[in-house]
């Protein structure tokens, strides 16, 4: 039922900046928090940040200050703004959406390279 499209992602120079997207098919206030995560070849999913349905940010200590989260419920959207962009950011972004206790929703993601 729940559809996650992310875009945004591309090719970018290390030191660049990418701003993703996320569009949800349900309003975002019926899921108790959205979330980005990547991966990138060969290796484990990987959370980044995410925003509760009440506006609470959690973001992994590695990124803050680099990956900023947000969101436009009119658009049922949220963003992950990328800053300072280094070549091992080079994965693919995906997109989570969680109903609790146990419904939980990925869109199939956006790859991001970065490179010169």
């Amino acid at each position: 039922q729940v559809r996650l499209v992310e875009s945004g992602g591309g090719l970018v120079q290390p030191g660049g900046s990418l701003r993703l997207s996320c569009a949800a098919s349900e309003s975002i206030f019926t899921f108790d928090f959205m979330a980005w995560y990547r991966q990138a070849p060969g290796k484990e999913r990987e959370f980044i940040a995410q925003v509760t349905k009440g506006g609470g940010i959690t973001t992994k200590d590695g990124m803050k200050g680099r990956f900023i989260i947000s969101r436009d419920s009119t658009k049922n959207t949220i963003f992950l703004q990328m800053n300072s962009l280094k070549p091992e950011d080079t994965a693919v972004y995906l997109c989570r959406a969680q109903r609790y206790p146990g419904d939980t929703y990925w869109g199939q993601g956006t790859p991001v390279t970065v490179s010169s």
